[in-house]
């Protein structure tokens, strides 16, 4: 079967990442991982001095040595996940702490990274077998794709698995406050100036409000060998 491309958009409180990894998995694609590579920049920009005391990003500096940051993610079979390579080194453990996680969204807002990351992107789907999701990767990244996926379930049964999320965690919010948090998220990435959440025309729709991982997993591999027969 050839390889091909999946992308993954929908719904804040889907499951996207962890429907995303469990198809990567599965099938031993990469996936692609945008989160940890905005942690990989970040990383450079600590290990160069490229973050002042204060926190600051040296903005112009940063953007100024992009070209020399190389970032590649492979699937890894021992740890059923995909290694972050920088510049040849893999750093998976040490973009998982702290000082790192506490500059990342100053990294991650900037424009010029945003473009540089989505050019790398787009460069890891020329091999193909990538499974990637977001709110535009079908619409944006992706046009291309094989296979694109659209998420969403009902705003009530989000906010429940949220709000069941953050029980577990030992968090304190009521069901109300996080159901109108979600509605108002929809609402922001629906309207946003730049790459707004839209449903690609050929993308499928999975309604998963009362479906498993399980289902859903068996649900897109008949899809996938579809596509697969088909090209």
């Amino acid at each position: 079967m050839k390889d091909i491309i999946i992308a993954i958009d929908g719904y804040s409180s889907c499951g996207k990442s962890t429907f995303a990894k469990a198809i990567a998995a599965a099938l031993g694609y990469t996936f692609i991982d945008s989160g940890a590579m905005y942690r990989a920049v970040t990383l450079y920009a600590l290990r160069h001095g490229l973050v002042a005391g204060d926190g600051r990003v040296l903005e112009r500096q940063l953007v100024a040595t992009l070209p020399r940051i190389d970032i590649r993610l492979a699937y890894s079979p021992e740890r059923g996940a995909s290694d972050v390579f920088l510049n040849g080194e893999n750093v998976s453990e040490e973009l998982r702490l702290t000082p790192v996680a506490g500059h990342v969204s100053r990294v991650s807002e900037l424009a010029e990274v945003r473009r540089r990351m989505v050019a790398m992107q787009q460069e890891m789907g020329r091999r193909k077998a990538i499974v990637m999701d977001g709110r535009d990767i079908g619409t944006v990244v992706f046009p291309q794709a094989e296979l694109k996926i659209f998420m969403t379930a009902a705003p009530e049964i989000r906010a429940m698995r949220r709000y069941q999320e953050l029980l577990a965690k030992g968090a304190s919010a009521t069901l109300e406050e996080i159901e109108r948090s979600v509605r108002q998220r929809d609402e922001t990435d629906e309207n946003r100036a730049v790459s707004p959440l839209r449903k690609a025309p050929d993308a499928v729709l999975l309604d998963n409000s009362h479906l498993s991982v399980g289902e859903q997993l068996a649900w897109v591999m008949q899809r996938i060998r579809q596509k697969q027969e088909e090209i």
